[in-house]
């Protein structure tokens, strides 16, 4: 578990830690405080809400190949970040991030990206795969200041970013 320092009612501070069965209704209620955008730029759809394929996905993490972290504000989770290994590349994994519209652009991304990486190092994982709609500008700046070496491929409307662990300083 780690504590970040914000801006919450959680007494100010922020908790990352990974994600449990019991949070599934907890990401479910993360909805209610996302833009449309937010939605579509982490989901590429144009969902009104989480998506039930992404809680049954969180719900078989084994913590290993399949990881995830939480964010919260006291009781409320406020993002999430998961990772997912690729078979055919096991030292590179999928990295995808969400945070509640209030608390983008305050660090719980970077928290949860930190902390994420380093699990994912001590599992042999060298290297994380981002994909990112065109329209994330948040996104891809988080990438550009977090690895600004990164080049991207385009694929239509994305961008799909190779990213080495660890996080350069």
């Amino acid at each position: 578990m780690k504590l970040l320092e914000g801006h919450g009612t959680g007494g100010g501070r922020v908790l990352v830690r990974p994600y449990g069965a019991a949070d599934r209704d907890g990401v479910r209620r993360m909805s209610d405080r996302l833009s449309a955008t937010s939605l579509y730029t982490r989901f590429f759809s144009g969902t009104p809400y989480i998506p039930d394929h992404y809680l049954r996905l969180l719900d078989a993490l084994d913590h290993w190949d399949r990881e995830a972290l939480v964010a919260l504000d006291g009781d409320e989770i406020i993002g999430s970040a998961e990772y997912i290994r690729l078979k055919k590349r096991p030292w590179c994994a999928d990295v995808a991030v969400l945070v509640t519209d209030p608390w983008q652009r305050h660090g719980v991304g970077s928290a949860l990206v930190a902390r994420l990486a380093e699990l994912a190092e001590r599992r042999g994982i060298s290297e994380f795969g981002a994909d990112v709609t065109l329209a994330n500008r948040g996104g891809i700046l988080f990438i550009r200041h977090g690895w600004p070496a990164a080049h991207p491929t385009r694929d239509g409307g994305a961008a799909r970013f190779l990213l080495p662990l660890p996080m350069p300083a």
